[in-house]
């Protein structure tokens, strides 16, 4: 391996130049992500999260093998025809196999005509994968490691190198892995990225061979940890803040990955921007990280994590009654930033717990005043503990809470009145299973009745009673059910457990919960779908208005 000692010193020059504040963020979630169980894009998934992430500014989007299935390859074809604004496409692949030439090699040649701004390949750095897995020798390896790069480095615009395994070999021979990544910079690549592909390490193990591989390697380094022990996260904040020379972060939107996933960019990012003074993501970006975490979680068809750091709907939520009375007078006294930082929004949950002024404070986003009111405040706070005590809980039945004060303030508007509901159930010869319900409501001094079939008994419900209304309130249209949950609060009482029934809904521009409890899961189920139906109706209007 021969150093060209002029090109890496015009190398290091360019490098100089490089903003010392500037953290370079490549997104791996459409590639490591991808290996996430329970997850699959589609090619035109990829292509809207692709626009996404050029929107927000990710610098490096690796987006897949180019030879691996006929999916990458359409996916590079499309991509050959779009140029972003902000970000890298970037090729993914491995060093050439161990018997082959370069110019031979299938997988390399694939990269070069990606027609990708960049090419990222891992080559092992730990001998165990050397002997064991690939089963080559080590002097091997490391030609490999320094054939395919020099060969890419003549073919395409910029290469990085990933140490797969790096960390795991560093201990069991730290002169190998260090070659390895020799290797790799005499080959004059971009960026050595290390790489603790099994997740194990902790912080300080992290750190002290980042700082020792600081010392021989003058490339800029980059760092991409798996969370297996739960520190991905941590590792790589702190290689970034204790090692100038870490200039790249390798991660995933939302921390998707294999096994317990890659190290999560949406905490990531945030800290080193509000916490370290690094730059990130263009300038005024970092608002629009929570639609951008929440728009994958959609895409990948995950389940948003509500405790997730900085972007999840609980991060900036608050329940107990001094933290809101806290929160109220000085919000720094219980936010470590501002929510808005991230694109993120407070949010005050009222339940027992809440205090006086949590009511307050949430009646205000209603529009309600009680600052002086007591007595109304005080018959809220004890109807909310009354119920919370037999069932109820109002953190994920907002639309509920919002009645039960409007009601308490003379402001909730009776849609209907229930005289009767009935509901039966019948098994046919067919094997088929139908519900039927039959609704009696008042709405005036109108009478209606009116009868539904449904696949279950809470679908016919909702069908019968959006008969009876639809005359009368044609925007019940835009009210539709989302999710229906049921939770059996004492398994102990087996059949005659009381339930807990939350059923959210939308009509298109919003979103509430409502909530119903009894020991008759269609009783529970009607009191979730008609707090339903009002609260919607409330809304429509009111945006009519």
């Amino acid at each position: 391996m021969c150093i060209n000692f002029e090109f890496l010193i015009v190398k290091n020059k360019k490098r100089e130049k490089m903003d010392k504040e500037k953290i370079y963020i490549f997104d791996t979630t459409l590639r490591d992500g991808a290996q996430s169980a329970n997850i699959s894009f589609s090619v035109k998934d990829k292509l809207q999260i692709i626009d996404k992430f050029d929107d927000i500014g990710t610098d490096y989007i690796e987006v897949g093998f180019p030879a691996s299935n006929p999916k990458d390859e359409e996916l590079f074809l499309e991509l050959k025809k779009r140029k972003y604004k902000n970000s890298k496409i970037v090729a993914f692949g491995r060093t050439k196999y161990k018997n082959t030439s370069v110019e031979e090699d299938e997988n390399l040649k694939m990269m070069i005509n990606s027609g990708s701004d960049c090419v990222c390949i891992f080559g092992k750095s730990s001998p165990l994968h050397v002997e064991k897995v690939i089963e080559t020798t080590l002097e091997n390896n490391l030609e490999m490691i320094f054939d395919s790069l020099v060969f890419l480095k003549k073919n395409c615009p910029e290469v990085i190198f990933d140490g797969e395994h790096f960390f795991d070999g560093y201990k069991l021979d730290p002169g190998y892995a260090i070659k390895t990544l020799l290797a790799a910079q005499d080959a004059i690549v971009d960026f050595i990225v290390l790489c603790d592909t099994n997740g194990g390490f902790l912080p300080w193990e992290t750190l002290k061979i980042v700082e020792e591989v600081s010392k021989k390697i003058k490339i800029p380094l980059g760092v991409h940890f798996h969370n297996d022990s739960g520190c991905a996260v941590a590792n790589s904040i702190i290689s970034v803040e204790r090692v100038k020379q870490v200039k790249m972060v390798q991660g995933t939107t939302n921390g998707f990955g294999e096994r317990c996933g890659n190290a999560d960019l949406c905490q990531i990012i945030p800290s080193l921007e509000v916490k370290l003074g690094k730059k990130c993501l263009p300038d005024g970006n970092l608002k629009h990280l929570t639609n951008l975490s929440r728009y994958i979680n959609e895409v990948a068809n995950q389940i948003s994590d509500p405790n997730q750091p900085f972007v999840g709907r609980n991060a900036f939520a608050h329940k107990g009654g001094m933290h809101v009375s806290g929160l109220s007078k000085v919000t720094e006294a219980f936010e470590h930033i501002k929510p808005e930082t991230v694109g993120n929004t407070r949010e005050i949950l009222v339940s027992e717990l809440s205090g006086k002024k949590s009511i307050i404070v949430k009646a205000k986003e209603f529009g309600i005043d009680l600052e002086n009111d007591i007595e109304s405040v005080n018959k809220i706070l004890n109807m909310i503990q009354n119920l919370e005590y037999k069932g109820y809980q109002f953190e994920a039945a907002d639309g509920s809470f919002e009645l039960l004060v409007k009601d308490i303030a003379g402001i909730k508007k009776n849609f209907f009145i229930l005289e009767s509901f009935r509901v039966l159930n019948e098994k046919r010869t067919d094997g088929t299973m139908i519900s039927e319900a039959t609704v009696k409501i008042l709405i005036d001094r109108n009478r209606i009745m009116e009868t539904a079939e449904g696949d279950g008994p809470v679908h016919a419900l909702d069908c019968a009673l959006r008969k009876a209304l639809g005359s009368f309130y044609p925007k019940l249209s835009k009210i539709k059910l989302t999710d229906f949950k049921v939770r059996v609060l004492d398994e102990k009482e087996g059949t005659g457990a009381v339930v807990r029934v939350l059923i959210e809904s939308t009509d298109g521009n919003k979103n509430w919960g409502t909530i119903g409890v009894s020991e008759n899961i269609i009783e529970a189920s009607w009191q979730a779908l008609e707090d339903s139906i009002v609260y919607g109706l409330m809304n429509v209007e009111e945006d009519s208005d």
